[in-house]
């Protein structure tokens, strides 16, 4: 590159600080405008900074529980008595409760408003959901007052409605009692977040099972009712209370659960209550409390009792057990930095083996410790990791987890870290949503996202360059390069997402990550990070009280932040569009001459030129002696008596302050960037000199502020530039980096070589709806 010559007269006003950059007309769209708009007027009940409000207030849900297991027929039999505490400042004249088992009921929404279409190869699990047959619904048989008396009741879907003879006044308590039951759905071959599993080989069932019985809906300062209903997609909005659970189920079965277990005297044998008590004091190795050989003992002898387990859980927002004849039980201990101890548990069938007696309760333990360091101590007593095939689920205590091994117990890497990867995000869910209680039909982003995020940073901790799925910047850019047509906001509905995991999964957890990273720095967004779950936890927070929390915690104004990464689907696509490279014309031909001839025998020549040379060459014999040493001897560099004088003139003219900066042999480089993808991110820009050294700038992102599309800025060095990049380090998800480079460089592209099958990336003869169809699936992620 050429360096352009200041002028003199020019140079000063280069140098004033006010003008060290510069920017075009700016353009009508703000991206930097205060989402005064977006976001609800602050209020007694959540205020401006974030936090709750001084009037904050939520309900009360307390259950007490009696279930049975019919492991002949897999279903499942409940009755409960719900005492419901309004805390709010209203008069309530009726209740609602979620009755999500009805999503597997014959007439559910969810069939009907399912999409779909027809191709050349069909699974008979495709046909089978076009005509339903499973009758999976929940069958209420009474619906009561705490005096026995019947209550009006109103199915709506998903939604149950109960009218109490009397509205229940602010501060009032209103007990009632249900009974149900329902058909346990085949998990693995109709889907859902509960249900079984079955062994052919010994013919034993795993029971995971949530969502079982019917839950208060929350009632809240927001929504009043959020009695959205179910259609498989946006999960679940839960009031805190305390659980008071019975489960009679077969004798030989092993019981995990949310709460502490009441009743170990009997349901475990002596030995392994006292494996459970050494385990209470390890906390190094798991201990194991019911063997691989008793569970394999249990396999075949299948008892025909029946024992009642007795769990207690304080402060937790819904109930999920797992029960199988089939369990392996190990657990360990985990002290938290305020010096409690919670235990870290894991449950599997010998099928889970040897990769779940390796992993599982330590990936627990991990998980605790590091959310821990990034939140607050974990406040129960326990955390279970279950194991059943092809899952990713969560509840209070308590997650459902796949990866398993192949059948002679060996597994790749993917597997393992496919494994560890789904118990560290499930498990880390007991954070979001079960404590920091976020509405989830509403918004699948505030648990799924900031756990998405913690999994990431948890990772990273279990093993330098963790191949993790999700968290770093570029691993969205995939996503976020696809037409925005396929796109939403991540501000959108959980059932309207059309590629959720990308969109509720990858997107925020890539946006925290270029906060923390690039944005922010780590100090401050771990602070303001820390002050949300804390002020939120065992609450209810909003997306809003999210926002304020991490601006007024960290005293950076992010708004433009939101707005462009979860209110639009714009893309960061900044190019270095143009660089101009620029010196001072000191005037000293001592200086310029030479520099001045370098420069010209860098230049290409032209083909006239070049010829006129080779034939000048060939005659250079015919050239009279007398003038020979007069062709070959000329300097372009040399210095006459006229130049020097001519100089010496220039410099009497100029003050002290004018001569000091006309010294100055530095170089100036003048950067455009052009904003291609709408979002506006900070200027990270490397320069690399030829001696291997380097120097890095990072330029905020309100260089944009008074120009969305176009900014330049001046960068001065001391030293020539060979490369200059944007964005070196891959950390604010540019969607094409073949634009990040002075000079360009040129980007590798991949094409693969196919033969007989279509590969599963991409093949001859799929049509636009089959690629978008199959790009869509690979698009949605684990709970």
């Amino acid at each position: 590159m050429k360096p352009q010559r200041i002028k003199p007269l020019l140079l000063l006003l280069l140098l004033l600080p006010a003008l060290v950059w510069a920017q075009q007309q700016p353009d009508k769209k703000d991206k930097f405008k205060q989402l005064y708009e977006e976001l609800p007027t602050p209020n007694v009940y959540r205020n401006g900074a974030g936090g709750p409000g001084h009037k904050y207030w939520q309900q009360q849900a307390d259950y007490v529980m009696q279930l049975k297991l019919n492991d002949e027929k897999q279903q499942l039999y409940g009755e409960e008595t719900i005492t419901y505490t309004n805390n709010s400042p209203d008069v309530l004249e009726y209740l609602w409760l979620q009755m999500d088992q009805n999503l597997f009921d014959k007439e559910s929404e969810t069939y009907q408003t399912r999409g779909g279409g027809m191709s050349e190869r069909m699974t008979a699990r495709q046909l089978e959901a076009m005509t339903p047959t499973f009758d999976g619904g929940f069958k209420v048989d009474f619906v009561k007052d705490a005096t026995g008396k019947d209550l009006k009741y109103t199915v709506v879907k998903t939604m149950m409605r109960i009218d109490p003879a009397a509205p229940i006044m602010p501060g009032g308590k209103y007990t009632f009692k249900i009974k149900w039951w329902f058909n346990i759905n085949d998990r693995l071959k109709l889907g859902g977040r509960s249900g079984w599993e079955y062994f052919p080989e010994d013919q034993n069932y795993l029971y995971t099972i949530a969502q079982f019985f019917p839950r208060m809906c929350v009632y809240d300062d927001i929504e009043g009712w959020q009695n959205k209903q179910f259609l498989g997609g946006g999960e679940f909005t839960l009031a805190f209370g305390n659980y008071d659970v019975s489960l009679t189920v077969p004798d030989d079965h092993v019981v995990a659960a949310t709460g502490t277990l009441q009743n170990t005297k009997d349901v475990l044998t002596k030995d392994q209550i006292a494996r459970f008590e050494k385990a209470k004091t390890e906390f190094t190795n798991p201990v194991v409390i019911v063997t691989e050989a008793e569970a394999r003992e249990n396999e075949k002898d299948k008892g025909k009792g029946e024992k009642t387990w007795r769990f207690l859980a304080s402060n937790v927002r819904d109930f999920a057990f797992a029960t199988s004849r089939k369990f392996i039980w190990d657990a360990m201990a985990v002290k938290q930095n305020n010096g409690s101890v919670v235990m870290a548990m894991s449950a599997y069938p010998k099928e889970g083996n040897p990769l779940w007696g390796q992993y599982s309760t330590k990936a627990v333990a991990h998980t605790l410790k590091w959310y821990s360091h990034y939140t607050f101590d974990y406040p129960y007593p326990a955390a279970w990791s279950i194991h059943t095939d092809q899952i990713g689920m969560e509840y209070p205590m308590i997650c459902f987890n796949g990866g398993r091994p192949a059948k002679d117990g060996t597994y790749s890497e993917q597997v393992k870290y496919g494994m560890i990867g789904v118990i560290i995000h499930e498990v880390g869910h007991n954070y979001f949503p079960m404590i920091v209680n976020s509405d989830e039909r509403q918004w699948t982003w505030m648990d799924e996202g900031l756990n998405s995020f913690l999994q990431f940073l948890a990772e990273q901790q279990w093993e330098r360059n963790y191949p993790s799925r999700r968290g770093n910047a570029h691993s969205i850019v995939p996503y976020m390069k696809m037409d925005k047509k396929t796109q939403e906001p991540i501000m959108t509905n959980s059932e309207q997402v059309s590629q959720l995991g990308n969109n509720a999964y990858g997107k925020p957890a890539a946006a925290l990550n270029i906060l923390r990273e690039t944005v922010m720095g780590r100090e401050l967004f771990d602070h303001a990070f820390k002050m949300y779950s804390n002020r939120w936890k065992f609450k209810h927070p909003a997306p809003s009280d999210f926002f304020r929390t991490m601006e007024d915690a960290s005293g950076i104004d992010l708004d433009w932040f939101w707005n462009g990464w979860f209110y639009t689907c714009d893309n960061v696509d900044i190019a270095l569009d143009n660089v101009k490279w620029f010196r001072v014309d000191s005037k000293n031909p001592e200086l310029e001459k030479p520099v001045a001839a370098k420069e010209k025998e860098k230049q290409p020549k032209g083909i006239t030129a070049i010829r006129n040379e080779k034939a000048i060459s060939k005659t250079q014999e015919d050239i009279d002696p007398s003038l020979k040493d007069f062709y070959d001897n000329y300097d372009p560099t040399l210095v006459t008596i006229l130049d020097k004088e001519e100089y010496q003139k220039y410099l009497s003219g100029l003050s002290e302050a004018e001569k000091k900066a006309l010294a100055d042999n530095r170089n100036y480089y003048e950067l455009t960037f052009k904003n291609q993808g709408g979002l506006v991110m900070p200027l990270i820009v490397r320069f690399d000199f030829a001696d291997g050294t380097n120097k890095e700038f990072r330029i905020p992102a309100e260089i944009w502020r008074l120009n969305n599309e176009q900014v330049s800025k001046v960068f001065i060095m001391d030293k020539e530039a060979v490369q200059i990049t944007l964005d070196p380090y891959l950390e604010t998800a540019d969607v094409d980096m073949s634009n990040n480079f002075y000079p360009p460089k040129t980007q590798l592209s991949r094409y693969e070589i196919f033969k007989g099958a279509p590969s599963p990336f991409g093949a001859p003869g799929e049509n636009p709806m089959q690629k978008a169809k199959r790009i869509q699936q690979r698009g949605n992620g684990a709970n």
